[in-house]
């Protein structure tokens, strides 16, 4: 597989503000930090991965490795962006984690990383329901590919 090289200097389509403006995530489960690619198709998210992670003090104290299920809410949130890309008022929307599988972790992701979620659609957005698939890259690596479904909702 082919990796893509990514800007990570270029402007972000959302900035951190944005991101939390769509998602209802705060600290500590926010785990996206920008995104810099969106279309109706695809997402392109960064999460850059620090020793501060509250996650480190037990996920290993003396080897910092980032949770392999919190690689996969980050996807998912990144994911999220995607699904509520669609609608003109995300704010009034919530997303849903459906389904997960062919999740495979292929590499370590430490402190000092960048990890870069890049999901495509794999069929056509219907009825609030996405279906995508994504690669976690960190450098010219995959660390993690997952396929995921995830719905909107609006909220009450």
């Amino acid at each position: 597989m082919k990796i893509r090289k990514y800007d990570l200097n270029v402007t972000p389509v959302c900035d951190i503000a944005k991101i939390t403006s769509m998602l209802p995530h705060r600290f500590p489960f926010l785990l996206i930090d920008k995104i810099i690619e969106l279309d109706h198709e695809c997402v392109v998210g960064i999460k850059n991965v620090t020793m501060n992670e509250w996650f480190f003090q037990g996920h290993f104290p003396n080897n910092p490795v980032m949770p392999g299920v919190l690689l996969i809410e980050a996807m998912a949130q990144t994911g999220g962006i995607l699904v509520l890309n669609t609608v003109p008022d995300p704010e009034n929307y919530c997303t849903y984690f459906m389904k997960i599988s062919d999740a495979r972790f292929k590499q370590k992701v430490s402190p000092g990383d960048t990890v870069i979620f890049d999901l495509k659609l794999v069929t056509p957005i219907r009825r609030g329901i996405c279906h995508m698939k994504g690669s976690a890259i960190v450098g010219d690596k995959v660390v993690m590919e997952a396929e995921m479904m995830a719905q909107i909702v609006k909220k009450s």
